[in-house]
């Protein structure tokens, strides 16, 4: 049996208790993502949910919470080192890794400390 999942619907990334705000910055103000409303039923629970282009991430509120060491999302973006340059000034360390055949890229914390890999196709980049 193959060919049931079409695409990727959401990532899931937890977050910790009362930090929406700071979510809110980063990933609206910061990364330029737009905030979707969550439905009623799921609202008060807290957390956020954010879209960009085809990616969508929820936050969802764990308690108590640990960000994970490895895990993450790869986002895929146009302009790598302008987003590098917008994390640099919103005091957030992007570090670079050139491991990966075919693409540029680095990794970054949101304010909760989950691990954010972006990166941008070398044919794409500028």
């Amino acid at each position: 049996m193959s060919g049931l999942i079409t695409s990727v619907d959401h990532v899931l990334l937890a977050a910790p208790p009362g930090s929406e705000p700071a979510l809110r910055r980063f990933y609206a103000e910061v990364l330029g993502m737009t905030e979707l409303p969550k439905p009623e039923a799921l609202a008060a629970r807290g957390g956020c949910w954010f879209t960009s282009g085809t990616a969508v991430l929820h936050l969802g509120i764990e308690d108590p919470f640990t960000p994970p060491r490895k895990a993450h999302p790869g986002l895929r973006v146009t302009d790598l080192d302008a987003l590098a340059a917008r994390l640099e000034a919103a005091g957030t360390r992007p570090v670079w890794d050139e491991d990966l055949p075919g693409h540029r890229r680095f990794y970054a914390q949101d304010p909760v400390g989950n691990r954010l890999e972006f990166l941008e196709p070398l044919t794409a980049a500028r």
